[in-house]
């Protein structure tokens, strides 16, 4: 989900998703984009590229966004053999922190230290939620780690919500989650799901809800993609001791390490840019409540990817967790109070 602009509007509605004002929105990419003449090339095709999604209904914009995350993920597995799990991601984010510093350009000269270290708690849990679930979906089918890790979401949503009402949607997620980690895997549902990948996906889901509380905040005191840009750069510093050696080992034993360095840039631009940008565009043009539903399908295209891209086959158990999670989902944020 995008890191800018996101604000929660009050503790009796659902936080994880919410309403961005347009005009703040596009009056501080504009301010950004005029700082400096010699920035005026970057910054107008960054423009055009704003203009050309503003006229893609929101929705389509919200699937693609889903869609590039998921494919992403499947194409950060391959390199998990040849970077590590760590190794992969930090270069990664270390990506999408370059070419997003490049193109925002942030001004942190005059920032109080409190709207900096708002970015760097977003940054650790982006930094958190993103190698936890790399090391979730190397251990486990996409669709259930991506089930679980929108445990996040959902429980913030939940609490928030404060209705007697959602305590019957928790118990569904519950049960959807019961039946995926209790009742194995694969198409014929036998066998055990890897304990050490579940915890990364539990793990995973902690950040992701530290994830949407922070990008509130953030998205409150920085400009249009600023906050995404300093966020994904303190992201990248933290996981430097956790994969930057990987990273470099793994560059030096390959073949080619600069086409597998061009390989990790193409996926950084499928996750986390693209979904990000995409995911903005959309914010500005539609409610909370639409965006919410559209999200919840998450975890069904996460296994749908799996099972075209990766042949990661779900048993019936696995499947109505699944559906289980996705209703849960929706019925919380359709019968949330405005």
């Amino acid at each position: 989900m995008p890191g800018t602009s996101l604000t929660v509007e009050s503790t009796s509605e659902l936080p994880a998703i919410t309403s961005i004002s347009k005009a703040a929105a596009d009056s501080g990419l504009d301010s950004g984009m005029s700082r400096t003449q010699a920035g005026t090339p970057v910054r107008d095709r960054a423009g055009e590229l704003r203009r050309r999604l503003g006229s893609v209904p929101a929705p389509v914009l919200c699937l693609v966004s889903m869609l590039a995350v998921q494919l992403g993920v499947a194409a950060s597995k391959p390199l998990f053999g040849v970077l590590g799990v760590a190794g992969a991601t930090f270069l990664r984010i270390s990506f999408a922190a370059v070419l997003l510093l490049a193109v925002t350009r942030p001004r942190l000269r005059g920032r109080s230290p409190r709207d900096l270290a708002l970015a760097g708690l977003l940054g650790v849990a982006s930094a958190g939620m993103t190698l936890l679930f790399a090391g979730a979906v190397d251990r486990l089918p996409m669709g259930t780690a991506a089930t679980i890790e929108f445990l996040g979401p959902l429980a913030v949503a939940l609490v928030f919500a404060r209705r007697a009402g959602h305590v019957l949607w928790a118990m569904l997620a519950a049960g959807g989650v019961a039946l995926l980690t209790l009742l194995g895997h694969g198409g014929s549902g036998s066998g055990s799901l890897d304990p050490v990948g579940l915890a990364y996906a539990f793990g995973a889901a902690a950040c992701y809800a530290g994830y949407i509380l922070f990008t509130d905040k953030v998205g409150a005191v920085f400009r249009g993609f600023e906050g995404l840009a300093v966020s994904f750069t303190i992201g990248a510093v933290v996981l430097a001791p956790f994969g930057a050696a990987e990273a470099v080992r793994g560059l030096s034993d390959a073949s080619a390490p600069g086409l597998l360095l061009l390989a990790v840039a193409g996926v950084a631009l499928l996750f986390p840019v693209l979904p990000y940008a995409l995911e903005m565009t959309a914010l500005r043009r539609m409610s909370q409540r639409v965006f919410s539903v559209i999200v919840s399908l998450d975890p069904a295209i996460s296994a749908l990817v799996g099972l075209v891209v990766l042949g990661q086959v779900l048993g019936l158990p696995q499947l109505l967790g699944i559906c289980c999670v996705v209703v849960a989902s929706v019925g919380a944020t359709l019968t949330s109070r405005r």
